[in-house]
């Protein structure tokens, strides 16, 4: 499964009441480092179905949320375990990097 796009509206469903972990990926149409984390995220996400779910946010269309989290720079990917936050990670992650994050913050 691909990385689903989520908002302000469908986060607590999504995120905070899903039964498997979630990472966040809080992006911005405008943000370049956004643009090529994206294609790995996806790879990502694929690669682990099943274990990890994958969401994404755009900030300038859900601002409460990033808000709510303290995001302040773009990309950020929050991880999320029972409905808190796990681990935060700020900017751009080579596939192979982010899926060594992944599997290191939900083990």
């Amino acid at each position: 499964m691909t990385a689903i796009d989520i908002n302000d509206d469908t986060f607590d469903t999504e995120v905070l009441g899903s039964e498997v972990p979630v990472v966040v990926d809080f992006w911005a149409e405008w943000c370049g480092p956004c643009k090529k984390l994206s294609p790995n995220v996806e790879r990502v996400a694929e690669e682990m179905d099943g274990k990890v779910k994958f969401v994404k946010l755009n900030v300038d269309e859900n601002p409460m949320t990033m808000t709510k989290y303290g995001v302040r720079g773009l990309p950020t990917l929050i991880m999320f375990k029972g409905g808190k936050v796990t681990a935060t990670h700020l900017g751009d992650m080579h596939k192979d990097k982010l899926t060594e994050w992944v599997k290191t913050e939900t083990a």
